[in-house]
């Protein structure tokens, strides 16, 4: 076999590490559209936070680029390009299908394209496949190979990282299969599960955060019954979970570019098929609601405390999907925010993860510096809305008075400085 090289194409969560992993190892080239991304990168500066600049510096094989051109020496490519839904809930495969237009360019016989983007069963064939032999002029399974092997990163995750979570591999031969196994079983120590298909690969992927969103959505609609039977859910979870096998699941805002997204991508090709899922699609609709329940929650606290509502001064804390990372997308913080906005409070966000920056670009709101939070205090409300490890220290009492309402999403505060919780 002729050398490996490597192109990872789109630098962001998923990415990223896989480029520096591989590029400890094998002569790997990072693409992203974003010129100011690969600089950042250039000068060993990663905002997202997943890696170091002692990690980016060990990389010694990696280079970056935006040039397609420099893509061509490459002969295995790696796409690892964001795949978000619509407003209507429908997969957006617009960055996928680029991409493979964009690497059926510089496709030669012989190469392997891998996608590891999250996406419906059958997607990589019936939708990408055709798009590189378009642009390549090359058959597939003759002249060009495919692979997936979904991504598994956890955002903010220094414990389970990219090395040492097991990789599901496959291929579009078996020949092809064994190779790609081989190739990332160099990097990955947990080890790899080959895969016997494209197929089954892509839809052991969209499952996992299915499963995880139903299990949330279950302790989400305990929390709404709980709440009516005025009962602390936390104290009944607490409680349940002395038994040896009841599952840990807490109930939340579900956000983020996989758990409150992943689950369309298989109801969507499900009711391409004619069947309409129901399970999947009601857990879904409890998570995407909880954003409304909480704000309406807060406000029916504000009147019991004899608190004007609008105008009321309300400071949430968080505005990431999740805690102790930067990551911004899908987070659900923003639909407490706009439901409280839309009942006529003033909204304040304190969030030390997230970039001031991409916050104002993303949702046009300007975060609250914390030397500005001493000044802006008393709040009439408090929301704990992310859990990030900066607010478990956090002076709550400075910032509100005895009369203020302090809701706790997270479970994480001192029960005695909490008017509720989730």
């Amino acid at each position: 076999m002729q050398q490996t090289t490597l192109a990872i194409i789109g630098l962001g969560y998923v990415g990223l590490p896989l480029a520096v992993t591989f590029g400890q190892k094998y002569p790997t080239i990072g693409f992203d559209i974003n010129p100011s991304r690969i600089k950042e990168l250039q000068q060993g500066i990663d905002k997202t936070l997943e890696t170091t600049a002692q990690e980016l510096a060990a990389a010694q094989f990696l280079s970056y680029t935006t040039q397609l051109d420099d893509l061509r020496q490459a002969n295995i490519f790696i796409i690892t390009v964001p795949t978000p839904i619509d407003a209507y809930k429908i997969p957006d495969l617009t960055p996928l299908k680029r991409a493979s237009q964009m690497i059926g360019k510089v496709l030669k016989k012989g190469d392997i394209v891998v996608y590891e983007s999250t996406v419906y069963p059958t997607c990589t064939e019936e939708d990408c496949v055709p798009l590189l032999e378009k642009e390549s002029g090359l058959v597939y399974n003759r002249d060009f190979y495919c692979g997936y092997s979904p991504e598994r990163i956890n955002p903010g995750d220094k414990q389970h990282t990219l090395t040492k979570i097991k990789k599901v591999v496959s291929g579009s031969t078996p020949d092809v299969a064994q190779q790609l196994n081989a190739l990332y079983g160099s990097i990955i120590e947990a080890g790899t599960h080959l895969a016997s298909s494209i197929k089954v690969a892509e839809a052991s992927k969209v499952i996992e955060n299915a499963q995880r969103d139903l299990n949330i959505a279950f302790v989400n609609e305990l929390a709404l019954i709980f709440d009516r039977m005025g009962i602390d859910t936390t104290e009944v979870l607490e409680a349940a979970g002395t038994k040896w096998n009841f599952l840990p699941f807490r109930p939340g805002l579900v956000g983020g570019h996989c758990i409150g997204v992943d689950p369309y991508y298989l109801t969507h090709k499900a009711e391409s098929l004619g069947y309409h899922p129901e399970v999947i699609l009601a857990g879904r609709r409890i998570n995407d609601n909880m954003g409304s329940f909480i704000a309406a929650k807060i406000v029916k606290l504000l009147i019991q405390k004899d608190i004007h509502v609008k105008g009321a001064n309300i400071l949430v804390l968080g505005i990431t999907f999740k805690e102790n990372c930067p990551d911004i997308r899908n987070s659900k913080v923003i639909d407490v925010i706009r439901e409280l906005q839309d009942f006529g409070t003033t909204v304040s966000i304190h969030d030390p993860w997230a970039s001031p920056e991409e916050v104002l670009h993303e949702y046009g709101i300007d975060l609250m510096t914390t030397q500005k939070l001493e000044q802006a205090a008393p709040f009439d409300a408090l929301v704990l809305a992310v859990a990030h490890r900066e607010f478990e220290n956090l002076e709550i009492k400075k910032l509100c008075n005895a009369k203020s309402v302090v809701y706790d999403v997270k479970s994480k505060l001192a029960k005695e400085v909490i008017t509720a919780r989730l």
